[in-house]
């Protein structure tokens, strides 16, 4: 039987070769990548017994900072994305009120559903239209949106808005 591996040493050994990968995955972003291999492997950690029984703890632990980078080098630029948009519009020229939070519950919804709702009700599609765009069919798109418009009012209630 193996000696199990001790987590200090694994650590020290593997941390240049995830924070690598995880550079790799944000394009440079140094920050971004430092963050997402720390928490990595505070995930490996907490599930250490597990993931040292792994093949490759390693590379279980690079998975993880990968995707971790990803989703907050998107997470970013949909907001630097979104700061662009709004500061080449004038306040008044909005149609509607910008709700922040709001905005960030939406954000915090998965992919589809998120792409849903702002097909629905920012492009102002029908469901039909929302389903040939996500290239889903007409039912599964009205019970994204419900799903999606569920989890956007469960969110507000925790942070206290009842939706009026």
């Amino acid at each position: 039987m193996a000696e199990p591996l001790n987590f200090d040493e694994w650590f020290k050994a593997q941390y240049g070769r995830v924070l690598a990968a995880a550079l790799i995955a944000t394009g440079g972003d140094r920050s971004l990548a430092e963050d997402a291999t720390a928490d990595a492997f505070a995930k490996a950690l907490d599930r250490w017994p597990r993931v040292s029984a792994m093949a490759s703890p390693t590379g279980w632990t690079i998975r993880v900072a990968v995707n971790r980078s990803r989703r907050r080098w998107n997470r970013n630029r949909r907001r630097a994305d979104l700061e662009e948009l709004t500061a080449t519009q004038e306040s008044s020229a909005l149609p509607i009120e910008v709700d922040v939070e709001l905005l960030a519950a939406i954000d915090r919804l998965p992919r589809r559903q998120r792409e849903a709702i702002v097909l629905r009700y920012v492009e102002d599609l029908t469901q039909r239209e929302v389903a040939s765009k996500l290239g889903i069919a007409p039912g599964t798109a009205a019970a994204t949106i419900h799903s999606a418009r569920r989890n956007l009012s469960t969110m507000m209630k925790a942070a206290g808005r009842d939706g009026h």
